[in-house]
């Protein structure tokens, strides 16, 4: 979808070796999840999830903001319980979308980043910022509680922290998100685009197979009992042993000959 103001999409993609950004391209508005802005972003995840020559998604934003949260202004406008279902089911879509992919995400947080925007971080594999990015769960500022956000933010941050960061509507400095788990690191701005590349670049050297298996279990084994876990952990590895390709590179391996290069994900 196109911006109505401007004429330019809502979400940018960019292709570069194995690599997928998606930029979100609300600048004026600090990037905030309108409608219009979600369905291309559930557009766009949707198409990479049976994108075999994509290793790695990147998130980011476009201008001096990474994502302020939903838009409050169209909120305001309809605030009629059909709507506002409607509105955060689609919000929902794309949150699972993102875990759904075979591919890693990574957030390149490039400014602030709240309420949902906060959320967009947390629901995402990685997260890398600018180290004057600021994070928070805002909403509560304004009489409302960051329901959603909470979801993702509770399974990052340890309990008192999250709470304190749901409650309060503080904005915490990078640094800070770095140590309550929030978001892996926090570089100098001048930083941020080598520091992500170095890490998109390093999981796309990876068997992809390996890699689309291994986050599908990551997500369904912190749900479960550890018995339960270790189960499906154990199924994982065993098919993921059923691989021509990782037995290949194993045989390599062994015998000390050069690692073959993966081949792209089957679908």
């Amino acid at each position: 979808m196109m911006d109505a103001t401007s004429n330019e999409a809502l979400v940018l993609r960019s292709d570069a070796g194995g690599i997928a950004t998606l930029t979100l391209n609300r600048p004026e508005s600090y990037n905030t999840l309108s409608t219009p802005l979600m369905l291309d972003l559930k557009a766009h995840l949707d198409a990479l999830k049976d994108d075999t020559s994509v290793r790695v998604v990147v998130i980011t934003g476009a201008g001096k903001a990474f994502c302020a949260g939903h838009d409050l202004n169209e909120m305001h406008s309809d605030p009629s319980e059909a709507t506002m279902q409607k509105l955060f089911a689609l919000c929902t879509e794309n949150m699972m979308a993102m875990t759904h992919l075979p591919q890693p995400v990574i957030a390149k947080v490039n400014g602030v980043a709240a309420a949902a925007g906060c959320q967009l971080v947390a629901q995402c594999d990685l997260a890398i910022a600018v180290d004057t990015a600021k994070f928070g769960t805002s909403g509560i500022n304004v009489g409302l509680y960051c329901s959603t956000p909470s979801v993702p933010v509770t399974r990052n941050l340890g309990r008192k922290q999250a709470m304190e960061l749901l409650m309060t509507g503080d904005m915490i400095p990078a640094a800070q998100a770095v140590d309550w788990g929030l978001i892996n690191r926090a570089v100098p701005a001048d930083r941020l685009d080598a520091e992500v590349h170095e890490m998109a670049t390093k999981i796309a050297s990876k068997s992809p197979e390996a890699i689309a298996l291994g986050k599908d279990l990551f997500y369904r084994q912190l749900e479960e009992g550890m018995e339960a876990a270790y189960d499906r952990a154990g199924k994982a590895i065993t098919c993921n042993m059923q691989s021509d390709a990782t037995r290949t590179a194993i045989d390599s391996f062994l015998n000390k000959t050069p690692a073959p290069d993966w081949p792209d994900r089957k679908k």
